[in-house]
């Protein structure tokens, strides 16, 4: 039996920087990782899909280029196999940057393999087993897929597999149109895809204001994305190789869609099930996601669980705050807590929404008095310039306390604007001292003063 001061099991975005600042205390540490290094950020998520959206982006300007008064000669195209190729040598430097910085750091090892436990502070590892006093589970998590008649035969992608195509589809069929299925949808239309949006709910991305997702609805609707709400799939069938077809409810009709392609992205589970968590103790809730209190510790003294797997947070940057809440409480006295950090994120269509805090929705159901304001980007001098005025800013603020209790910003540079309201938001500032920020001429940040002027009762 190999013992180690501390085991972490996963390398997404928490397990290696919890690794080297451990290690860096002079704690043996043991790495084990049963995929590829780096986790979903790095092979099957932000890195990936960002460098496709970078490429469609590039697609979608060229096409406008008349717009800006200039001149392309011919039409536009895409070669995917080119794409691909790019986004898989920022994908591998990543994952080669990763791994060396795990193998390369004193005091750690990095262990390729399958961990399950075994008690609660010992892992086998293929024959070997590992113990530790201390253990950290960042395992993340997978794609859900509906148990849909005759979907398993009808040759469908995830987010992970729809990544290795090197041919674009015709027409590309999405179940599920929220963050991921909208990001995929935008992509291969601007590739130059048909693309249909199948969603189950009354309007696009759920989790937010109608009124925000009217208007992502808009966007992608402008470019010629067909979209379904309120849709429900029966069944599947493949027809030939190179067509499927889906019969879909939609209240007392039925109606039958085709395509090349079917990306089902309905939603994430943990990747807990074969973990042998039983035999730790460690306890999950019904979705399969561990138990964790606001210190991230499971219900077995000594073992915490980080990233995707506990259900604190489904993002790159929540895994990285978790680390972070971990190593300072551990490791210099800290009393961080889940229960501190405000809900932030990004749906990386074009323009890009920012979204920190609640939506008014969420602030209605707390019975607080409040002040909301809006602002189109049509009103943005630095969108105008640049062409780009789709979406809207939208602030909620307790009209009580003057603090800022959320706000969306879709539109040009909406994903790194939203940064100057949740860094208020985070120092508990009213929101009359956003209004008094000088902001620089011309930028989008500038406007949060003049979206501030909006603020109206409800």
């Amino acid at each position: 039996m190999a013992r180690y001061d501390a085991i972490i099991i996963g390398t997404g975005q928490a397990g290696p920087f919890l690794a080297r600042r451990l290690a860096a205390t002079g704690l043996h540490v043991a790495v084990i990782e049963r995929g590829l290094i780096g986790g979903t950020c790095t092979n099957t998520g932000c890195t990936p899909t960002k460098t496709l959206v970078a490429s469609a982006y590039a697609a979608h300007l060229a096409r406008r280029a008349s717009d800006y008064g200039v001149v392309i000669d011919g039409a536009v195209g895409v070669d995917m196999r080119r794409v691909k190729a790019r986004k898989d040598a920022i994908v591998e430097a990543k994952r080669k940057r990763g791994e060396t910085s795990l193998r390369t750091a004193e005091n750690c090892d990095l262990i390729l393999g399958h961990a399950r436990f075994v008690s609660p502070h010992a892992v086998r590892v293929g024959e070997a087993v590992l113990e530790a006093e201390r253990l950290f589970i960042n395992v993340g998590g997978r794609p859900v897929v509906p148990p849909i008649p005759g979907l398993a035969a009808s040759g469908y992608l995830t987010n992970h597999s729809i990544l290795d195509l090197e041919e674009l589809p015709r027409r590309l069929v999405i179940f599920g149109g929220s963050y991921i299925g909208l990001e995929f949808a935008q992509v291969f239309r601007r590739f130059g895809s048909e693309v249909l949006v199948i969603e189950g709910g009354p309007q696009l991305v759920p989790r937010e204001d109608p009124e925000i997702a009217a208007a992502i609805h808009g966007i992608l609707r402008d470019e010629g994305i067909e979209i379904l709400l309120d849709a429900k799939i029966l069944r599947m069938e493949q027809r030939g190789d190179h067509a499927i077809a889906a019969e879909i409810a939609r209240g007392a009709s039925t109606m039958t869609v085709e395509g090349s392609h079917l990306l089902v992205a309905t939603g994430r589970r943990p990747n807990t099930d074969d973990l042998d968590l039983p035999a730790a103790g460690v306890q999950t809730d019904a979705k399969g996601f561990i138990q964790v209190d606001d210190h991230l510790r499971t219900s077995v003294p000594g073992i915490w669980a980080l990233g995707d797997c506990n259900g604190r947070g489904a993002f790159t940057h929540t895994s990285y705050n978790d680390f972070g809440i971990v190593a300072d409480n551990l490791l210099d006295g800290g009393t961080r807590s889940v229960a501190d950090r405000i809900p932030a994120y990004a749906l990386y269509i074009d323009p890009p929404l920012g979204r920190v805090g609640v939506t008014e929705t969420e602030a209605r159901r707390r019975g607080r008095p409040l002040l909301v304001g809006r602002l189109p980007m049509t009103q943005v001098a630095r969108a105008i310039e640049k062409g780009e005025t789709q979406g809207l800013m939208k602030i909620v603020v307790d009209r009580e306390t003057q603090r800022v209790l959320g706000a969306a910003i879709l539109g040009t540079g909406g994903d790194e604007v939203i940064h100057v309201i949740m860094t208020a938001m985070y120092a508990n500032a009213p929101f009359t001292l956003l209004q008094r920020e000088m902001g620089i001429h011309p930028t989008v940040s500038e406007l949060i003063p003049t979206l501030l002027e909006q603020l109206e009762a409800v």
